[in-house]
């Protein structure tokens, strides 16, 4: 297979012994993936804030272990960085599963709230490159991928403090692999549509094409085997937003508007 039709990324199929490091796993897709991964074999490290939830993971999955963190803390990354690498001799895939979400509009401009964003979302995953990187070269092979969102291909109302970070994801991602590639590195943007977690149950309107936890996995898993760089869903939402981004900005503000009456 060449030309526009080849696998952007190595495909990941077999996860039998794979070392697979998620970090926000606690709740929701991260959670969800740390499931499906842990059935077929992978061996996962799990990482978020809460240290509760990610000993119940490991108490139920042999071979899974837990490095409770921060992603804000840059030398707690590169220290669960050496403890994996010590522990588990290699480490196949990382994703970067934490975020926040908080509704913001321009009437209730919040700078405290625009900072957090932005140090968790984006800084966070700069952090973990940072203290994974060096590995991965070293190692010759490995996958790096990121959970953006929708929110970053347009412009959303209630989204000022967040959607800025995801587009940054996803450009950060998108630049990381014309680097990476050819260091044999896998590179890939999700981008989830609406996933029944606790930040999207802060949303006080209907949200179309809501799925949940375990069938983000599912596309993102199914992503993986087909060596995507962008995974988005569900289609039946996502490709819609992006028609949007690609339209000119007056037919884009337009159709949001009128769709979310906001």
């Amino acid at each position: 297979m060449t030309g526009l039709f080849k696998p952007m990324n190595p495909p990941l199929t077999d996860w039998a012994g794979k070392v697979v490091w998620i970090v926000g796993a606690s709740t929701g897709i991260g959670r969800a993936v740390a499931e499906q991964l842990a059935q077929r074999g992978a061996r996962v490290m799990v990482s978020a804030r809460q240290a509760g939830v990610l000993q119940q993971f490991v108490a139920a999955h042999p071979g899974a272990a837990a490095y409770p963190l921060d992603v804000t803390d840059l030398s707690a990354l590169q220290e669960a960085t050496q403890a994996i690498v010590a522990h588990a001799s290699r480490l196949d895939v990382v994703l970067f599963a934490a975020g926040i979400y908080k509704p913001l509009r321009a009437q209730q401009f919040d700078l405290a709230r625009m900072r957090q964003h932005l140090d968790v979302n984006v800084v966070g995953a700069y952090n973990l490159v940072d203290a994974t990187l060096p590995t991965l070269r070293q190692q010759g092979f490995g996958h790096i991928s990121f959970i953006s969102s929708v929110a970053g291909f347009r412009g959303l109302p209630n989204s000022l403090a967040y959607g800025p970070t995801k587009a940054a994801l996803t450009h950060f991602a998108e630049v990381l692999h014309y680097d990476l590639a050819r260091d044999g590195l896998g590179i890939s943007a999700i981008h989830p549509g609406f996933v029944q977690t606790p930040l999207t149950a802060q949303n006080d309107f209907t949200m179309p094409a809501l799925i949940t936890p375990d069938e983000a996995a599912t596309e993102i898993l199914k992503g993986w085997s087909l060596g995507e760089f962008d995974i988005h869903f569900p289609k039946r939402f996502s490709w819609w937003l992006k028609l949007i981004r690609i339209m000119p900005h007056r037919w884009a503000q337009a159709l949001i508007k009128k769709l979310t009456r906001l």
